[in-house]
């Protein structure tokens, strides 16, 4: 995956708005949208006041250029308010966690898909030009409440483009697998348990695929540029089996077979056989274009793009790039090892 925005001059005096920015994620696009590009306004819409106000502080030297909302996806009046005068939108705002969703689902369905739909008619009635939502790789053939929702969202968006009529307003989809050390994944959770000498593992064959929190930053904005509306982006990222990243992690702990979770996958599925066939192979990454007929198929089927085979499926496991120690390292190393100097000072050598 390339670590770079095609044409960063598209972000040019535009005004940007990531929902839920307050997170991991939207900390790295205001990153890279500051350093690459001169956006008139980069706009965050989140609950939370707090990490608003931090992420106030950390970009205090950008303060001409941020703004902040406070609200709701759920909430379309404020939607409406927020998007008025905005180019371009990137919906981050989602809940997350599967166990949670199985206990809340209530909660889930309000958030993930009746704020899709908000999302949707807000950035049309105020003429948003590009929506790119962010999806999962739970979406793909979905085995949990979580997902479900985010498959119900990621349609949502694809039909959007049919509401959008006469109107300028065009909405994709970016859907990649787990973030190096985001919040509750598994790489900050086996550096905290590595101090008790045993690492939970749910099962010794699971896989997953891998992507830094820069690149999935920079797909996400790349996205801008090469969208016609209701197509899913699916970056080529590497996978790992998690029992390598324990032991990667951890080389001394023992390892505690604790099972996988309810509605959790042994390996991850991006791309799933119902759609393959109609995948477009662009080279660093895949299109699942929407069969609908909206769709301007302006992509040509030549040279580096070509249409993937009857029942292709991208699958953690069937990957053709594994991700190697010493990658995995130098991604980690990227982190916060605040408590773990042993580690950087041992991978660092």
């Amino acid at each position: 995956m390339h670590e770079q925005i095609f044409e960063p001059e598209l972000f040019n005096n535009r005004s940007i708005l990531i929902t839920g920015g307050t997170g991991s994620l939207g900390n790295e696009l205001i990153s890279v949208l500051l350093r690459c590009s001169k956006p008139r306004r980069i706009l965050i819409l989140s609950r939370d006041e707090y990490k608003q106000y931090l992420l106030a502080e950390k970009f205090k030297n950008h303060a001409q250029v941020l703004r902040f909302f406070l609200g709701d996806v759920r909430d379309k009046d404020r939607l409406k308010r927020a998007f008025e005068g905005v180019d371009f939108v990137i919906h981050a705002a989602a809940l997350k966690q599967v166990p949670s969703a199985e206990y809340n689902p209530f909660e889930f369905v309000k958030t993930n898909v009746m704020g899709a739909q908000n999302v949707i008619d807000a950035a049309i009635d105020t003429g948003v030009k590009r929506v790119v939502a962010l999806s999962t790789d739970k979406a793909a053939n979905p085995s949990n409440l979580y997902g479900a929702t985010k498959l119900c969202s990621d349609r949502l968006f694809v039909a959007g483009n049919s509401y959008s009529g006469s109107r300028e307003t065009r909405l994709s989809i970016v859907r990649y697998g787990n973030v190096v050390g985001s919040r509750g994944s598994v790489i900050p959770f086996f550096l905290e348990r590595r101090i008790t000498g045993v690492l939970p593992i749910t099962h010794p064959e699971m896989t997953r695929f891998w992507i830094t929190l820069n690149q999935a930053a920079c797909f996400v904005l790349n996205a801008f540029h090469s969208m016609e509306g209701g197509e899913i982006f699916v970056p080529k990222i590497p996978s790992m089996r998690v029992v390598d990243l324990a032991n990667l992690i951890g080389p001394d702990c023992k390892h505690e077979i604790v099972g996988i979770r309810p509605g959790e996958k042994m390996h991850e599925m991006m791309v799933e056989p119902e759609s393959g066939m109609n995948t477009l192979d662009c080279g660093t990454h895949y299109v699942i274009p929407p069969l609908l007929n909206f769709w301007n198929n302006s992509v040509k089927v030549q040279g580096s793009i070509h249409t993937c085979p009857a029942g292709f499926s991208y699958t953690s496991d069937g990957n053709e790039h594994w991700v190697s120690p010493e990658e995995m390292k130098r991604m980690i190393l990227d982190l916060d090892l605040t408590g773990h100097e042993d580690l950087r000072k041992a991978w660092s050598q």
